[in-house]
């Protein structure tokens, strides 16, 4: 099969021949119709993001794509079915807490490198190997739309956020970080679970101006000034009531001054959830009062990715017409382009914006 390969960090991707994926018990082989290629994925591969991938590998998370082999496991999936191949793959030999490795992109700790080693390859491929738990139905589709499908791999992140905030239909939810690739999917996810207000802060007024022209007045946008204390009170204000949860998504580079002031508009007994990456490229961490949380009775939830069963029930979303997929603006390259199409994601990473290959 023609592969993208990852040979070194620094280097394009190769494109070449690779062996084909062989199957094994538990495991189905995808032909790849559709992958989306992330905004960030540039500075995975220069190294930037010191992401745990053991070289050489095809990268990619995830895609859309068609059933070619299933296991003697696999009772519901046939040949030929339209499916999303989930990337976020976890160990079986621990339900409780699972080993987690992003199949194509990353790894977190020892054990998930072990994963790595085996479900190493991802989605810049022609055919790829995923878990039988990892491939989702997603009924009859065309080819052409498997393209517009692909935006599946962003909403899935702060859907994930929100089942675990147990975000309930009414509520006031806040974004920070709302201006970006996924902190716009978080806005479209919130009001299609139900939110009754998304408050959207933010510096780019022509984007906030843009998630209300698309949502309605159930979106709240906030100019920031880069004042916490000020801007926590705008953000206050911003809301029709009390803040029952806030959703963070800010990218490495943000201050954590920002998404303190962010996060410390929740009410009393709200939920706060942290998905970005404050931190991550060193620097000071999240401070947060010790009073201010333990009087307030604050729940924090540190969320990476989403449990098992989000996929489907996302998938469900989108079947019922509540989050629609054609908000997306999609960008598709060839296989031979892979380069041309890293390079396009992080020019166009914006809101709605989706850079997809088509093996």
């Amino acid at each position: 099969m023609k592969a993208a390969v990852l040979k070194s960090f620094g280097s394009p991707l190769v494109i070449e021949n690779a062996p084909d994926p062989v199957l094994g018990t538990g495991e189905v082989v995808v032909d790849v119709v559709a992958t989306r290629v992330l905004s960030y994925m540039n500075e995975v591969f220069d190294g930037t993001r010191n992401y745990a991938l053991d070289l050489p590998i095809i990268p990619g998370p995830g895609g859309i794509g068609r059933v070619r082999a299933i296991g003697p496991d696999a009772t519901k999936l046939a040949v030929g079915d339209w499916v999303f191949c989930d990337p976020t793959v976890r160990s079986r030999d621990d339900v409780v807490a699972p080993d987690i490795a992003l199949q194509g992109l990353t790894a977190a700790g020892p054990g998930g490198m072990r994963l790595q080693r085996h479900f190493r390859h991802g989605s810049f491929a022609e055919q790829m190997r995923v878990p039988t738990e990892n491939v989702k139905r997603l009924g009859a589709i065309t080819s052409e739309e498997a393209t517009q499908w692909c935006a599946l791999g962003t909403l899935l992140v702060p859907y994930g956020g929100f089942l675990a905030a147990n975000l309930q239909a009414g509520e006031t939810v806040l974004v920070s970080g709302a201006t970006g690739n996924f902190g716009s999917a978080a806005v479209s996810v919130a009001l299609a679970m139900g939110a009754a207000c998304v408050v959207t802060p933010g510096r780019n007024e022509k984007i906030l101006a843009d998630l209300v022209r698309r949502f309605g007045s159930r979106v709240k946008p906030v100019r920031l000034t880069g004042n916490e204390d000020d801007d926590r009170e705008a953000m206050k204000r911003a809301a029709p009531g009390p803040i029952d949860c806030v959703f963070d998504i800010m990218p490495p580079s943000v201050s954590p001054i920002v998404v303190r002031a962010a996060v410390m508009t929740v009410r009393a007994y709200g939920r706060v959830v942290l998905m970005g990456g404050v931190g991550m490229a060193g620097g000071p961490g999240l401070e947060l009062p010790y009073p201010w949380l333990m009087r307030n009775c604050i729940s924090i939830h540190g969320v990476w990715m989403y449990p098992p069963d989000a996929a489907s029930r996302l998938i469900a979303l989108v079947r019922s017409g509540l989050l629609r997929l054609d908000e997306y603006q999609t960008t598709a390259f060839d296989l031979d382009h892979a380069n041309e199409a890293v390079a396009h994601a992080a020019a166009n990473g914006g809101p709605f914006r989706l850079t997809v290959i088509r093996p």
